[in-house]
């Protein structure tokens, strides 16, 4: 067997920096300058947030060492130039794959908000010590942690969309082995679409073993094989979703659309391969069963079940126990402010979600001075369940079968749903933030 060896080259950043330069950062070079300003970009694109954010944190790094700094920005690349005092350097930096971090996305951004007032302390060398202790913190959680994150989210999850007792344990099953799995496949890096395909295969398999163990042992109908769907929707790419909204609306379209196609990329995946394991098992996604429950003990249903299924998600993401509290409360409340909408108005269920996830911004811009969190790290996690997996995932199973105007609908459905939801954190950024308001 041949040696593996890494496709992205690992870059040694204090061999470029001078280490016995003890001068402060505003009088270090041009090019050491512009390292840390790429490398702390890079960082920033590595934790999963949009273009318009990357490139903020590095505008504050630049402006504090006296550079002028313009930045491209994809899903995996920067390429950036540095200009000081008429010299240029220029630059292109890459990572080998993207994810999710908003504990050291939350690190990041308040080591860019206090750089200025170090930067005549502090020298290059110090800047890359403490980027180097960011890049080095471990996870929050370990696999099983994330696996009954997922687990609980999916379980809520499948309430919300009208799921009963049956579907829930379930899904909770399914979703907590699924996403175990794919977390140790992450661990020994195994590719994207490798991970994507055996984690949701597995959610399903489990889904349905447990199903057929309640049919044998209780007597439960298989009527409840349609939660299986709900047990996959762990792999769905919120974050991606969001920001590539997000970047495309400010118009940053090249980290925008390549978000957009990951996302798609993992939608895809994921659908289909539900869809092979359904065929196989011979599940098929119909209705839930309908559940009568009275007015007021759905509403505190929908309550505790929108707060653990974006606490779960939250978890997911390796926000920690304070971030992801903060953002099941904020999920809680908007997302049972939609659906309550959508039981008792005549609004479109794209309508429901663009209130939802305007709600949803205001109240983490209004929560931002009193818990310091960056807005995105309370904002997607609150609004990724509203994200319309289902309906994905139906329009794929429909289109699979050939039948095309089924499958057509149900996208479209999901389509108007998936664009709403960045619409309303867009605006909700333009009513209170004036930097985001504006298009310099």
């Amino acid at each position: 067997m041949s040696k593996f060896r890494k496709q992205h080259m690992p870059i040694a950043w204090h061999e470029i920096v001078e280490n016995e330069n003890p001068v402060p950062a505003v009088e270090a070079s041009l090019k050491e300058k512009s390292i840390l300003i790429g490398r702390l970009g890079l960082m920033m694109l590595s934790v999963g947030t949009g273009a318009w954010r990357v490139r903020a944190s590095m505008n504050k790094i630049a402006r504090a060492l006296g550079v002028t700094c313009n930045a491209d920005i994809g899903l995996l690349a920067i390429a950036y130039t540095c200009i000081e005092n008429g010299e240029t350097y220029t630059n292109a930096l890459s990572i080998n794959t993207t994810g999710v971090n908003t504990d050291r996305l939350n690190y990041l951004e308040e080591f860019a908000d206090g750089f200025q007032e170090r930067a005549e302390k502090y020298s290059i060398e110090q800047f890359h010590h403490i980027l180097d202790k960011f890049q080095e913190m471990p996870a929050n959680y370990t696999a099983w942690n994330l696996g009954l994150a997922s687990a609980v989210a999916c379980c809520a999850f499948t309430f919300l969309l009208g799921g009963g007792v049956v579907e829930m344990i379930c899904a909770f099953f399914g979703a907590g082995v699924g996403n175990f799995v794919r977390k140790k496949l992450l661990e020994r890096h195994i590719t994207l679409l490798a991970n994507v395909t055996v984690g949701v295969a597995m959610a399903c398999v489990v889904y349905m073993i447990c199903l057929e163990v309640a049919e044998i042992l209780i007597g439960v109908s298989s009527v409840h094989q349609a939660g299986y769907i709900c047990s996959m929707l762990f792999v769905i790419p919120g974050f991606p979703l969001i920001t590539g909204g997000i970047d495309i609306a400010k118009l940053d379209l090249r980290s925008g659309l390549e978000r957009v196609t990951y996302a798609l990329l993992i939608i895809v995946m994921a659908t289909l391969t539900g869809w092979i394991t359904a065929t196989i098992f011979k599940f098929h996604p119909s209705e839930f069963v309908e559940i009568e429950i009275e007015p007021l003990l759905k509403l505190v249903l929908r309550l505790v079940t929108s707060f653990c299924g974006v606490y779960g998600f939250s978890l997911m993401f390796n926000s920690p126990r304070k971030m992801a509290l903060t953002a099941g409360v904020i999920g809680m409340i908007v997302n049972t402010i939609r659906l309550e909408l959508l039981d008792f108005t005549s609004i479109p269920v794209s309508v429901g979600a663009f209130v939802g996830a305007l709600c949803a911004g205001l109240l983490a811009s209004a929560l931002k001075k009193k818990v310091g969190y960056p807005r995105i790290t309370l904002t997607v996690p609150s609004i990724v369940i509203m994200i319309p997996g289902m309906f994905m995932y139906k329009g794929v199973y429909y289109i699979a079968l050939n039948e095309l105007q089924t499958g057509a609908l149900w996208l479209t459905k999901a389509l108007l749903i998936v664009i709403s939801l960045p619409l309303g954190l867009i605006f909700a950024r333009i009513i209170t933030d004036n930097n985001f308001r504006k298009s310099s």
